[in-house]
């Protein structure tokens, strides 16, 4: 029976976590791959996926969102094939940033001036949907550093939007 790899969280900060993967066993590891699950405004999970090749791995995955739940799950790719899941969860540390204040306006039948309010030098991410079932099952979506973007959407829709 191939055990699941052990996660240990090493450290973690405002927008950083470091964490290591080993295996208790004798089973020859090919590599690890991981995913890491947080929730958007209730309303999306999103998750990065990292493939991770060798034995023994110590990760930083960088970019994260202060105070914020993550779910970090791995499993080991095996001589013998895949071992189950293990999830290890932590919260990042500081002050979690203020949800940014939207406003979209139609432009025309097919475009939506979208601008907000929120700090500098950060990613937003752009959400919108038809319905709130397609907003947090596949919404349409982009990133940008600005503080505005005009989306293109369909003509004869109304939408929902998030940032």
């Amino acid at each position: 029976v191939i055990p699941p790899p052990v996660i240990h969280i090493e450290s973690y900060s405002e927008d950083s976590i470091s964490f290591s993967l080993k295996m208790t066993t004798s089973i020859k590891v090919s590599g690890y791959v991981v995913n890491i699950y947080w929730t958007f405004d209730t309303h999306r999970q999103e998750k990065r996926t990292l493939i991770i090749e060798g034995e023994k791995s110590i990760q930083k995955v960088a970019n994260l969102t202060a105070q914020t739940p993550y779910e970090i799950s791995a499993w080991a790719k095996t001589e013998l094939g895949d071992s189950p899941l293990s999830f290890v969860h932590v919260v990042t540390s500081g002050t979690r940033p203020a949800s940014p204040s939207l406003k979209a306006k139609a432009v025309n039948q097919t475009a939506v001036e979208c601008s907000w309010t929120g700090p500098r030098n950060v990613v937003y991410g752009i959400f919108y949907a038809t319905s709130f079932l397609e907003l947090y099952r596949n919404p349409h979506n982009t990133t940008t550093t600005s503080h505005n973007i005009t989306v293109l959407v369909q003509r004869d829709e109304q939408y929902l939007f998030l940032v």
